[in-house]
């Protein structure tokens, strides 16, 4: 009995230390900054289309969020800043990109955004 015991004991602990969990892809960290002034980068505002005419960053493309699923093809293999009007939608935005390995950056707002841009346009 003794031996049974520590034998399921040995087990279960050589069995849990080669699971491999996977982890979902950590958000690049980069200088947001840079990132937005990139020329290689593109920028998703992920709010209505109404708010985006409304006013977005200079160059950014709308995808609203209940369509960003659909849209997973177009921005893989780009650097993608996700934006929205203050980061709620942007960070469910970054979820689904980082789950299909696109290359993402929380842009946060695009008023964060727009900053970034007229600072680096004011220089």
């Amino acid at each position: 009995m003794r031996i049974q015991f520590w034998g399921l004991i040995f087990a279960s602990a050589f069995i849990l230390a080669s699971c491999k969990t996977t982890n979902l892809a950590e958000a690049p960290k980069a200088n947001i900054k840079e990132v937005v002034n990139s020329s290689e980068v593109t920028l998703v505002d992920v709010r209505i289309p109404e708010q985006y005419a409304a006013g977005t960053a200079k160059d950014a493309i709308n995808i609203p969020l209940a369509e960003i699923q659909n849209n997973i093809e177009t921005l893989k293999g780009k650097k993608v800043v996700i934006f929205c009007n203050k980061g709620m939608q942007a960070d469910q935005a970054m979820e689904i990109l980082k789950k299909n390995g696109v290359e993402a950056y929380d842009g946060t707002s695009w008023k964060n955004v727009k900053a970034i841009q007229n600072e680096t346009d004011n220089k």
